[in-house]
């Protein structure tokens, strides 16, 4: 597939890693600039590229960025991008460590990726958020291996996440899917299953007996 990445920090890093080892046609943008791209390029076959160039003729679109950093990218970030074009969104709020107080969470008891989809007009699935950036290297895994990790799923448009979801099989991990946007509160930081590198099973339970309240630490 064609793969666009906004954001080579950990996450966005190792996703482009290894997205062109599995042999995906993968562009990749900060904002810095293509130019500070050089070395991550030659490492991995990734094409440099303009964040507003990211997501042209994209099949799926990968933010993963700061979500203070969200209402900064390009107006129409994906309008050039492929017809049903999967937006991943890896992004967590931390109000107190980063991002400041979002009045939309905060207020109106938006989900964080409810909010990012706000922001950048498209709907997101909501992946990756609570996975060890290193893991995504070291601890993929075959199908049906005993100790394969799963990553909980969130999202609106179903044929989006069954997208994604076919992708993170793909590089080598099961999911469990958490529900809508409206639910993807069940995966935020604070949460049982944020961080969690287990299975399954595990990963349903912690989903399941996650409290809707967000935690003091993860409140502004």
């Amino acid at each position: 597939m064609k793969i666009g990445i906004i954001g080579a920090g950990n996450i966005g890093g190792n996703l482009t890693r290894r997205l062109t080892a599995l042999g995906h046609d993968v562009s990749v943008a900060n904002s810095r600039g293509p130019g500070t791209l050089s070395a991550l390029a030659e490492e991995t076959g990734a094409t440099p590229v303009k964040v507003e160039d990211a997501a042209r003729d994209a099949e799926v679109v990968v933010v993963t960025v700061p979500l203070k950093a969200v209402p900064n990218l390009p107006h129409g970030l994906v309008d050039q991008a492929a017809e049903g074009v999967a937006v991943i969104d890896t992004g967590n709020y931390y109000p107190q460590q980063r991002d400041g107080r979002i009045a939309a969470i905060e207020d109106e008891g938006l989900t964080e990726s409810g909010w990012t989809a706000r922001q950048i007009g498209h709907t997101v699935v909501k992946a990756f958020n609570g996975t060890y950036a290193q893991d995504i290297l070291d601890r993929h895994r075959p199908a049906g291996a005993p100790d394969r990790l799963a990553l909980p799923v969130a999202g609106d448009d179903e044929a989006a996440k069954r997208v994604v979801r076919e992708l993170i099989d793909e590089l080598g991990f099961d999911t469990v899917d958490t529900g809508g946007l409206d639910d993807s509160w069940r995966q935020q930081p604070g949460t049982p299953v944020y961080g969690l590198q287990k299975g399954v099973d595990e990963v349903t339970k912690a989903l399941a007996e996650a409290p809707r309240e967000r935690s003091a630490d993860f409140r502004a």
